[in-house]
């Protein structure tokens, strides 16, 4: 059986005050409007991970919230490495997935974010917009296998996509 991960940037932030750290920006009108119309986007397409992992980061936390209540996953495991993470911190999380989830979500942050799914894949991503979504199928049984170029990109949307 293959495993998918998905990969989720966050919404778009609020820049409003200088005086919140980078780790506290919430998500601005745009992106508490991005969130929900692109996970329901995912429910439309009948994709429903089995596990969400986010950067504990409040615009990460709150998109991922947007996500959750669509699918129907009343938790979000929170991981601080996925905040400013490199793509072996990435790597390292994903390899130590449990093996009986076959798809999981991610959300988390650029540059780390669209690297990570270039560095799995052919995808050649030039940038994951804010609320962003790739979702990569890796022909393995277990996690620990997932490596540099094994998957296949099965998605690649974001909110303005249906404009262009």
């Amino acid at each position: 059986m293959a495993k998918r991960l998905l990969l989720i940037r966050h919404a778009k932030s609020d820049w409003a005050d200088p005086a919140l750290k980078d780790f506290d920006r919430p998500l601005n009108k745009r992106g508490n409007a991005n969130a929900p119309e692109m996970a329901q986007r995912l429910v439309d397409c009948k994709i429903f991970p089995e596990l969400i992992v986010a950067s504990p980061a409040l615009r990460a936390l709150t998109t991922a919230r947007y996500f959750a209540e669509a699918w129907g996953l009343p938790t979000i495991h929170t991981n601080k490495s996925i905040y400013e993470a490199s793509l072996k911190t990435l790597l390292d999380m994903v390899n130590e997935f449990d093996d009986s989830l076959e798809t999981i979500a991610m959300f988390g942050h650029n540059p780390g974010f669209t690297d990570f799914a270039n560095y799995l894949s052919d995808a050649a991503i030039y940038n994951m917009p804010t609320c962003s979504v790739v979702m990569l199928e890796f022909p393995v049984d277990n996690w620990e296998m997932v490596s540099a170029q094994t998957a296949k990109v099965l998605l690649f949307d974001y909110p303005k996509s249906l404009a262009d």
